[in-house]
């Protein structure tokens, strides 16, 4: 990155919690709208109904995102292979909600190889285990027999959720929460999942691009400052 793109860059003041429009946001890298502030709770929430995210790792200031386009899912368009739904009628994995959200985000946060860096700072655990106790961040745990072999965690605003991080320690993990997720916000009258960055995981599960005005005007309907939180509550 450029002096000159760091100086388009708003350093946030630790005292106010407001955001320059996502529209400012670089085109390279993608997204990159502004520096500095901290993880607060009030920030935080503040930041995702406007499609803001921190994305960052230890050795770097604290970075906040909004990329174009962004990477959603609905529970309409989500794809289940003919071999996943074999699996999931076979398989003796138990998937929860809520029932252990640390272990959760620490498995998260473990590095993936030996030589990996984790963005799930111990401050970005912090953040959203305190999310957590005021019932905004969730997580879902896939469970065989006892033990935790895969699960995912984000941020549930009005109807809609922000993924942040999945896991899996067996085949198949990762996708049996993130497909038991998506049934159970389609039940709970959630209209949009942000999955944030493209990857072809995301895709095979039917993933889409939307571009970021579009996103952000489903964000604006969704998910109203004053808006009720649907998380847990039937149609």
């Amino acid at each position: 990155m450029s002096l000159q793109q760091v100086q388009r860059l708003t350093w946030l003041d630790p005292d106010d919690l407001r955001f320059p429009p996502p529209e400012q946001a670089l085109d390279d890298p993608n997204g990159l709208i502004a520096l500095g502030g901290d993880l607060r709770p009030q920030r935080l929430i503040k930041a995702y109904r406007q499609g803001i995210f921190p994305w960052y790792q230890d050795d770097q200031p604290l970075l906040w995102w909004c990329p174009d386009p962004r990477t959603v899912v609905t529970p309409d368009s989500l794809h289940v292979s003919r071999s996943m739904q074999k699996f999931l009628r076979k398989t003796d994995f138990r998937v929860s909600f809520d029932q252990d959200f640390p272990a959760v985000i620490r498995a998260c946060a473990a590095p993936r190889s030996y030589a990996d860096d984790t963005w799930i700072t111990d401050d970005m655990q912090a953040a959203y285990s305190a999310l957590h106790r005021l019932g905004i961040a969730h997580s879902v745990e896939v469970w065989q027999q006892d033990q935790l072999v895969g699960g995912l965690y984000g941020i549930a605003l009005g109807r809609v959720f922000f993924g942040e991080s999945m896991f899996s320690w067996q085949t198949n993990a990762s996708k049996t929460a993130f497909i038991h997720l998506v049934r159970q916000l389609g039940a709970w009258n959630f209209a949009l999942i942000d999955c944030q960055m493209p990857t072809d995981h995301l895709f095979s599960l039917g993933a889409q691009s939307m571009s970021r005005s579009d996103f952000l005007q489903q964000l604006a309907r969704l998910c109203p400052a004053d808006g009720p939180n649907a998380w847990g509550q039937s149609q």
